[in-house]
């Protein structure tokens, strides 16, 4: 039987990061369908279909493709967060503003009084308390 599976597979795309992410979704929905939500339920079994339509599909240039999407997607979904991570564990020592005129982030020591902020980028003053 292992044998057969392994013949049937041969030649196919299988399993990679997009299809894992659309499995947990699938999960995800079916969980939430137990509350009698019925859209849920269709969804789940849509992302389900297309999940395993992905993973037995022999066009493995146009599955690598959406792959490279995904995974840029996710990339900036984890970088938005390690970026907000980051800022919220600095906000103990430094107080972090925007430049008014080039929305540049300025990072300042907190504990300094008022003072006068130079922008790195734009040379743009402005005063702020630290």
């Amino acid at each position: 039987m292992k044998e057969k599976f392994y013949r049937f597979m041969q030649g196919r795309y299988g399993n990679d990061q997009l299809n894992r992410f659309l499995m947990f979704l699938v999960m995800a929905c079916f969980i939430l369908s137990l509350f009698r939500v019925r859209l849920v339920y269709i969804v789940g079994i849509g992302l389900l279909v297309y999940a395993y339509f992905r993973m037995f599909s022999k066009n493995a240039y146009k599955r690598r493709a959406e792959n490279a999407v995904y995974l840029r997607y996710e990339y900036k979904v984890k970088q938005t967060f390690a970026t907000w991570k980051r800022d919220m564990q600095q906000r103990k020592t430094h107080h972090i503003y925007r430049c008014p005129s080039c929305r540049q982030k300025i990072r300042i020591p907190r504990g300094k009084g008022k003072i006068e902020i130079r922008c790195p980028k734009c040379s743009n003053t402005f005063i702020k308390k630290s």
